[in-house]
C-alpha cells in the first residue's frame, strides 16, 4: 500500500510539531496556547492534541503578541 503525504498547507488539522514548523513557533509556546481550556484550535483525539489550521491562522492574523 502505498503512503499518501499531504502537504502541511493543505492539511486542516496539523500536529504541534507540523504547526510549530509552519507557522514559525516555538512548540513550547504552541503547547501553552493549546493548554487553555478555552482555546479553539484545538481538537483531542485521546492523548494527541491536533491544531485546526485554519482557527489558528485567524488567531495569529487577530494577535498582537503571543
Amino acid at each position: 500500500m502505498k503512503e499518501v503525504i499531504v502537504p502541511v498547507w493543505e492539511k486542516s488539522m496539523l500536529t504541534v510539531d507540523e504547526a510549530a514548523a509552519y507557522f514559525n513557533i516555538g512548540t513550547k509556546k504552541l503547547r501553552e496556547l493549546i493548554d487553555n481550556e478555552n482555546c479553539e484550535f484545538v481538537l483531542h483525539v485521546g492523548n494527541k492534541r491536533l491544531i485546526k489550521r485554519r482557527l489558528f491562522e485567524k488567531f495569529l492574523d487577530q494577535a498582537y503578541s503571543i
